[in-house]
């Protein structure tokens, strides 16, 4: 069949919106027309090179939509079913899988190599087999996917908002909540306020914590932070440091979240000079690939037993926690409506990703 498809053909490229030819799926997997698919920054690490993957490929990894076709011996969603797309496919199966550690499934390390999980491709142009961004590719009116990045939702839901729920709430929200592990009373600060950074923040909120600053440069953004539950906020990290050791009497943060554009080896160290005695420093933004060196005092970190840790997905569980957090939404529990800052057709892609580089974006998202 026939799509229009944002396709990336090289690094530093823009995006070429085209018509692309799209095979039917194939066992285990879906067809899935797409309603939106959220701007998120990771795509433009496709750009930057931040995130290694062949070319050409078809971006996107945060959408939600509506079953369209299912290839042989799926029986987990039908043709009509609502759905949101999960950029970590879970198999259920292997050691991950067995112990609830589903954003680690062994099916991971297939997301940015481009075919599918059987090596072959979907997305056919210009004579090219095409890959998919993590399996997925939601940049395009339809797409093929496997089961395993499926996750049925209730019928009616609002896909535009859910769509926000593959990849952006999730990984903010439980980098505080799961990761950093926010305690009623904690004090928290956020180092960059972008589509992740301001979930990290609904978060922290959620949780209990007492403070929470929001650490960016953009105006705009700790304008926005403050919508979604922060108490404070600070444009430099030296202005972080001094508010938050005047808010706890000098013991400081209990954690600091990175959830700037690109993770530099230098904002460990940054983050780690905010938190106090066994404070806990969450890394959930996408460092440089080549980078293997981070800053902070080793001497602090033992006799203060500070913590530094990782974040993919916000250690959350697709299968159990999007359904989870679409439904905190419809009691009015999290805010998704006001997270998309503008909406774009597809052609207007690399509009919307200049907008988010400019700083005027909390998420862009785009509509079929």
């Amino acid at each position: 069949m026939r799509t229009k498809a944002a396709v990336l053909w090289g690094l530093e490229e823009k995006w070429q919106v085209e018509e692309v030819e799209l095979d039917l799926p194939k066992a285990g997997e879906v067809l899935v027309k797409l309603t939106a698919s959220g701007l998120c920054h990771s795509d433009y690490h496709l750009v930057s090179g931040d995130i290694p993957i062949p070319f050409p490929v078809v971006g996107g990894h945060e959408g939600a939509g509506i079953v369209a076709a299912v290839g042989p011996g799926v029986t987990e969603v039908v043709e009509g079913d609502s759905i949101v797309l999960s950029f970590l496919p879970s198999c259920g199966r292997c050691s991950y899988c067995s112990r609830g550690l589903t954003n680690l499934c062994d099916l991971g390390a297939a997301i940015i190599l481009g075919p599918q999980l059987d090596g072959t491709y979907r997305f056919h142009a210009r004579g090219h087999d095409i890959g998919q961004m993590c399996v997925l590719g939601t940049f395009s009116e339809y797409t093929v996917v496997p089961v395993a990045s499926v996750v049925r939702i209730d019928q009616g839901a609002a896909l535009d908002k859910a769509a926000l729920i593959g990849c952006g709430v999730p990984t903010g929200y439980g980098s505080a909540v799961n990761t950093a592990q926010v305690r009623p009373g904690d004090t928290v600060v956020v180092m960059g306020v972008g589509g992740i950074g301001v979930n990290a923040v609904q978060g922290a909120r959620a949780a209990g914590a007492r403070t929470v600053v929001a650490l960016d440069p953009v105006d705009f953004k700790r304008q926005k932070a403050v919508e979604f539950g922060a108490t404070h906020t600070a444009a430099t990290v030296d202005a972080a440091r001094e508010l938050v050791s005047e808010l706890t009497r000098g013991q400081l943060a209990d954690a600091c979240i990175i959830t700037t554009d690109v993770a530099e080896g230098a904002y460990v160290g940054e983050a780690l000079s905010l938190v106090g005695k066994r404070g806990r420093v969450v890394v959930t933004a996408i460092g440089h690939p080549t980078d293997i060196s981070i800053s902070g005092s080793l001497f602090e970190l033992t006799l203060y037993e500070k913590s530094i840790r990782g974040a993919l997905f916000g250690s959350s569980n697709p299968q159990h926690d999007i359904p989870r957090y679409l439904e905190l939404y419809n009691r009015g529990q999290l805010k998704l409506d006001e997270l998309v800052t503008r909406e774009y057709s597809l052609e207007d892609i690399n509009e919307g990703y200049q907008d988010m580089l400019d700083g005027r974006n909390i998420r862009g998202l785009i509509r079929f």
